[in-house]
This record gives C-alpha cells, structure tokens and sequence, in this order.
C-alpha cells in the first residue's frame, strides 16, 4: 500500500519482504565468509584442541610476563604451552592461605590435559613475590637464601600434589630471578 507521494506505509508486506529479504542476504553472506574462513585457515577451527608440549603454571605480578615469555622462547616452546596464571603460581595451589584457590588450578589442569593432551607442567615461581609473603609472612622471604628455600618447599609441595592427582604428568619446577634467570629444581 502506497501513500499520496509513493512511499509504502510502515509495517506493509512487500517492504517486510525486502527487509527479511535484505537480512537473509546478509546473513548468508557472513556465514559463508566465516566458512570460507575455516576452508582457507582450517587450524582455526581446532585451535583449542591439540597436543601441546606443557602447561606453565605463572604468578600474576606484572613484572614476569615478559620475562617469562623470553624464557619460553628461549626453551622454543611458544605457541607450545597451555598457561595458568594467578598469585603466587605454585604456591597459589599449596599454600594454606590459598586453599580456596587450588580447584580452580586442578580444575584447569585437568581440562589442558583433556583438551592439550600435555605430559607435563611446569611450575614458575618467581623472587620478591608478594604472595609468598602473605602466605608465609615476611620472614620466609627475608633474604636470598630463605627465599630459595621458601619457594623450593612450595615447588616440591606442588610436584607432589600433582604426582598424587595427576601420576602421568613430569613436573618441571622454577624459580624465575628479578632479571629472568630461571634456577630449576630436581
């Protein structure tokens, strides 16, 4: 139906049509864009499932992320890991302060073992961690040599717990230096 100057009123059957019309085009278009997407790129489609090399297990202190994706390059292993990240790393999951937080981790490590298919996880502690200090006081942390010891307790906690929950999984464990070194723990 058309009014005195030509235009078809609002809400009429043949404008209705044009509109769905319009957006059926559109749709089928964007769907075959994404199609021809996958077609072309079909490692997209699959990108969360795969066999991956480990999961790194990180502390959410904003000074590491670079550092620590230098040592993974260095290791040749980026694009190669899955990645948890919250405070303290391992001492998130062992730590009775924490004790709340260490589902989520084992949670985590069991879906990067479903869906990465991972042999193992390794732990990157790092120095001057703040979480440390809150789950086990300043004193724990009080110089260089009980701060190693603090943490390698933490570390080996964590590779324990691991082997009890996850027996197939190796264990690698780390403490990353203010500059990036990483001292590694038997």
């Amino acid at each position: 139906m058309s009014n005195n100057t030509g235009e078809h009123a609002t809400g009429c059957a043949c404008c209705g049509d044009l509109l769905r019309a319009r957006f059926d085009r559109r749709r089928f278009l964007q769907i075959s864009g994404a199609a021809g997407m996958l077609a072309a790129l079909p490692s997209l489609a699959f990108a969360a499932e795969g066999n991956y090399a480990a999961m790194l297990v990180t502390c959410i202190d904003p000074r590491f992320p670079q550092p620590t994706l230098n040592y993974m390059r260095g290791r040749k292993m980026v694009g190669k890991y899955s990645q948890f990240t919250f405070a303290g790393a391992s001492i998130g999951v062992v730590a009775p302060a924490f004790k709340a937080w260490a589902p989520a981790f084992w949670d985590n490590l069991a879906a990067s073992i479903q869906l990465h298919h991972i042999p193992k996880v390794i732990a990157m502690n790092h120095r001057d961690c703040g979480a440390a200090k809150i789950a086990y006081g300043a004193d724990a942390v009080a110089n260089p040599k009980i701060e190693t010891e603090t943490h390698k307790a933490a570390l080996m906690e964590f590779r324990k717990q691991v082997a009890e929950r996850q027996p197939a999984l190796k264990v690698e464990l780390g403490l990353m230096a203010i500059n990036g070194r990483v001292e590694m723990f038997a």
